[in-house]
């Protein structure tokens, strides 16, 4: 099972469209994952178009449109994987406990709003993933996004993947 995980769009104020590097992921993934921070319902209706399967959050910055359609935390199982995705998770300190307090039944936590891709293990095991925004670089030297796959119930490949700045 092949994953795309984005997050943190913000179209149109951040970008005019996404990038095609993304959208061209998008196509071949099985499973799309969007942690939040769309700003436009149009993003939503392309992704939903264009992915086999998409699981997405609302984040603090998408309006009445998109929280109407989407969850403030979703949860799936992929491939005996139980994943779960929300937007914010507070700051980084302390984040790993936070959450596998928060979250202590989920394998995966896919989380945005910060813009800093993010891969690491809370106690208990839980993989704590943030793909950065494809974008909105921020402080980062690049755009992101993450691909995985799944493959007998265990998160392997995982790949950050760099976008040139716009210009």
């Amino acid at each position: 099972m092949q994953l795309l995980l984005t997050s943190d769009t913000h179209l149109p104020t951040r970008a005019k469209r996404l990038p095609e590097a993304l959208l061209a992921g998008v196509d071949e993934a099985d499973v799309v994952i969007h942690a939040g921070d769309w700003t436009d319902e149009a993003t939503l209706d392309l992704l939903e178009s264009r992915a086999q399967r998409l699981i997405g959050v609302y984040g603090n910055n998408d309006g009445p449109g998109l929280r109407r359609r989407l969850p403030e935390v979703a949860r799936a199982e992929l491939g005996r994987l139980r994943f779960g995705v929300v937007h914010e998770t507070g700051a980084a300190v302390g984040r790993e406990r936070r959450c596998a307090r928060c979250f202590p039944d989920l394998d995966v936590l896919v989380f945005g709003h910060s813009h800093i891709p993010w891969d690491s293990t809370a106690p208990g095991g839980m993989r704590l993933l943030n793909p950065g925004s494809p974008t909105d670089r921020r402080r980062q030297p690049f755009c992101t996004y993450m691909t995985a796959s799944i493959t007998g119930g265990v998160l392997q490949d995982l790949a950050l993947h760099r976008l040139r700045p716009k210009s």
